[in-house]
């Protein structure tokens, strides 16, 4: 996969995405193939770095009682990582004021040697990341551990298979997409569980 460009235009962005056949075993599926599934999810307590360099714990500090839409990148990679950023940005700009205060997106680099907070923030800053879009690094070990309670971990990080996973804090559940989710499958799953809370609270 190869992308030929990505530029902001407004406040939304355009993506021009050149995509040829890539090996599958890889599981860099496009929108269509994409497949969800309810799973088990471990929110790792071990110390984070944030794209400001503050020491963060993923269940209390990033996702805390929110509903949570979780992706997996490396700054330096130039195929699925792109794209995967761009759908989060398209999702921050569909969601808007909910991001933040009931939703939190959170990217998890699978290179943490390498992406320190300052690559995180510039390659943030790519995709228009605002408040409610936190990007995570650290220790190469916490991060391992992070990656494995979302079931994404591999010994290459270069093979981490493309996904983004959606879940509520509160206890309604995650639910795994491989390869690219559109926007609407996205804002599906989230407003899906917003709808769940709102039953919780009502005792409906």
């Amino acid at each position: 996969m190869k992308l030929a460009s990505l530029f902001p235009v407004g406040a939304g962005i355009v993506f021009c995405i050149s995509v040829w056949a890539h090996d599958a075993h890889r599981h860099h599926q496009d929108a269509a193939s994409s497949e969800a599934g309810t799973v088990k999810v471990f929110l790792s307590d071990g110390p984070l770095l944030d794209q400001a360099g503050r020491l963060v714990r993923l269940p209390k500090d990033v996702i805390g009682e929110r509903i949570a839409v979780v992706n997996f990148v490396y700054t330096a990679c130039t195929t699925v990582c792109p794209i995967s950023s761009a759908s989060l940005a398209q999702l921050q700009e569909r969601l808007g004021a909910v991001v933040g205060s009931e939703v939190v997106l959170v990217s998890i680099t699978v290179d943490p040697v390498r992406d320190t907070p300052q690559r995180l923030r510039d390659y943030a800053g790519r995709f228009g990341a605002r408040e409610g879009w936190v990007w995570l690094t650290g220790a190469k070990r916490e991060v391992d551990e992070a990656l494995k309670g979302f079931g994404a971990y591999t010994p290459n990080f270069e093979d981490h298979p493309a996904m983004v996973l959606v879940g509520d804090a509160a206890g309604h559940g995650w639910s795994r997409l491989f390869g690219f989710p559109s926007i609407e499958q996205l804002v599906d799953r989230v407003e899906a569980l917003r709808a769940k809370r709102r039953s919780t609270a009502s005792g409906t």
